[in-house]
């Protein structure tokens, strides 16, 4: 039984290395929870798109409440129970599998920059990717779903704070502007603090359910090839 218990943890598990460190990213985990003898896991996500990107001065997308906001971009094409966000930064010796890796990371990938995360999950008016354009991105309204700044659940920044961000939303269905429907969203990410926001990171974007068609870019010009 013993041996059976240590399996389905491992299942639970990934082993990834975050910065040299013993810290681990292990599985994202849904809101859903299991008992696997005596521990309680959250049931990992079936649907995660991982983002390598970085953040540097001057190229932030937004000031909103003093703040300098960078957005990554997601169609999401079916309707779903359950979204979930997590970012660390920086990257560190994370090993990057089936990632989107951008060319700013690329570029910078060496970099030992990081940023004090500050996640938010946005839904907009925009319900058909026919409809998605520059114009009508600017336009559009932003409703604000969830939004996350530390999270215990997330690996130490390398000042060993739990500085990490992580969120989980799920659709309220009975409400039109507060439910997970098919839609362009986007998450926004910034510092806690104001100021400038420079460093590797990665975000992850999951659901319970697998949910085909999604797509993730951080500029529109980038998501509309990928629609």
């Amino acid at each position: 039984m013993k041996t059976k218990i240590l399996a389905l943890l491992c299942i639970f598990a990934l082993g990834v290395t975050f910065n040299g460190n013993a810290q681990k990213l292990k599985k994202f985990g849904s809101s859903i929870e299991k008992k696997i003898g005596p521990k309680t896991i959250k049931v990992p996500y079936t649907d995660v798109i991982t983002y390598a990107g970085y953040a540097s001065p001057g190229n932030e997308d937004e000031v909103k409440d003093g703040k300098k906001f960078y957005y990554i971009y997601v169609w999401v094409p079916a309707v779903a129970p359950e979204i979930g966000v997590r970012m660390m930064s920086p990257v560190g010796k994370t090993k990057l599998k089936k990632a989107i890796v951008s060319e700013a990371y690329e570029a910078n990938k060496g970099s030992k920059d990081y940023f004090d995360t500050y996640i938010t999950l946005e839904r907009s008016d925009i319900t058909s990717k026919d409809n998605i354009s520059e114009d009508a991105v600017k336009s559009a309204n932003w409703t604000t779903l969830a939004r996350n700044d530390d999270s215990g659940e997330m690996p130490k920044i390398p000042s060993g704070r739990k500085y990490n961000s992580l969120l989980r939303y799920k659709s309220q269905v009975g409400n039109p502007t507060k439910a997970l429907t098919v839609g362009l969203y986007r998450i926004g990410f910034t510092t806690f603090k104001k100021g400038e926001v420079k460093g590797t990171f990665l975000a992850e974007v999951a659901a319970p359910v697998k949910l085909p068609g999604v797509v993730m870019a951080k500029t529109i010009a980038e998501l509309k090839k990928g629609l």
